[in-house]
């Protein structure tokens, strides 16, 4: 069965659970219960809010003897005010604090993105607004935060790095100058955003690339950013393919994104979708299926920050084309 599920060194474990928008309330309980139920990848970012508990979820699956610290892949992420190279270790030194680790897996640069430095005594983490209302986007090249991320693998903090939200140029660009090259690309995919050319891409470069927001909408409907008609998982191709495997749309689009060579990383605080969402691995889809779902791609994207940004942070800060 081609899927991605198989332990390999430089590809995290298939599927991953997604952190962002878990309540820290629940946070470390769904980390144990997604650890018990098999996970072994868990994507984290500081601008999420719920490291500490994620760290706790993760120090009581350990003590109970649900996996070694080895067999887990841990991601952790650079926000967009420590992008110049002074804040860049600092930052990965309290990801790593309130994870309770001595080292991550992989560290990503969250989006490329410079704003301005808000220290952690002052607000942390600090998210899309400065000091006052508005983003403050200040000029830091992106190869001085890629050369202070190369020096945080050197120190031993991460054992990897990559980026995040960046398309084929600037892969290029960053190519021209790593001394350390990137492993991973984190970006939105899903059946309404395919983004071929960039995953042919990273595939011809061995980088490996992980798919948030695998379910589209669904992310984003509580937070006003989609709407109830955008729902991919209610797309009649879906519903029939799941419907012939006798399988959920959920788990028919992780199948999906398994199966074209991506790691998706669904986010859910459901015990029952914790279960659902890992059990892709015993079906697999027709190559027609997946060419079905494939041409349900409308190139629309949920998460953009010159959509986003200017509506709740008033500064326009496109990054995508």
């Amino acid at each position: 069965m081609s899927d991605q599920s198989t332990p390999d060194p430089l590809m995290p474990p298939s599927p991953g659970l997604g952190t962002w928008k878990i309540p820290t309330e629940v946070t470390a309980q769904i980390v144990f219960e997604a650890i018990g139920t098999g996970y072994r990848h868990l994507d984290c970012a500081a601008d999420y809010g719920n490291e500490p508990w994620v760290g706790q979820g993760v120090a009581k699956a350990l003590d109970a003897g649900l996996c070694r610290r080895e067999d887990l892949w841990v991601t952790g992420k650079l926000w967009n005010t420590y992008h110049e190279r002074k804040y860049v270790r600092a930052a990965c030194e309290r990801t790593l604090s309130d994870l309770g680790l001595e080292q991550l897996d992989l560290f990503l640069i969250h989006f490329p993105i410079a704003l301005a430095y808000i220290p952690f005594e002052e607000k942390y983490p600090p998210g899309w607004t400065g000091h006052g209302e508005a983003m403050e986007p200040v000029s830091v090249p992106y190869s001085e935060t890629w050369q202070a991320m190369e020096e945080l693998v050197e120190a031993g903090l991460t054992k990897r790095i990559g980026f995040c939200n960046v398309g084929t140029a600037m892969i290029r660009e960053v190519l021209s100058y790593a001394r350390i090259k990137p492993a991973v690309l984190q970006v939105e995919m899903h059946p309404f955003l395919c983004q071929e050319n960039l995953l042919r891409f990273c595939r011809e470069l061995g980088i490996a690339v992980t798919a948030f927001s695998p379910f589209g909408a669904d992310s984003y409907l509580p937070l006003g950013m989609a709407d109830e008609s955008e729902r991919v998982l209610v797309h009649p191709v879906l519903e029939e393919v799941a419907m012939r495997h006798g399988k959920s749309t959920a788990q028919v689009a992780l199948r999906w994104a398994t199966q074209r060579g991506t790691v998706p990383i669904p986010k859910t605080q459901s015990s029952a979708h914790l279960r659902e969402n890992f059990e892709i691995r015993n079906f697999e889809l027709a190559p027609e299926e997946m060419a079905a779902i494939s041409e349900l791609d409308r190139h629309q994207r949920f998460n953009d920050p010159a959509v986003f940004g200017e509506k709740a942070f008033k500064t326009f800060f496109p990054i995508f084309d």
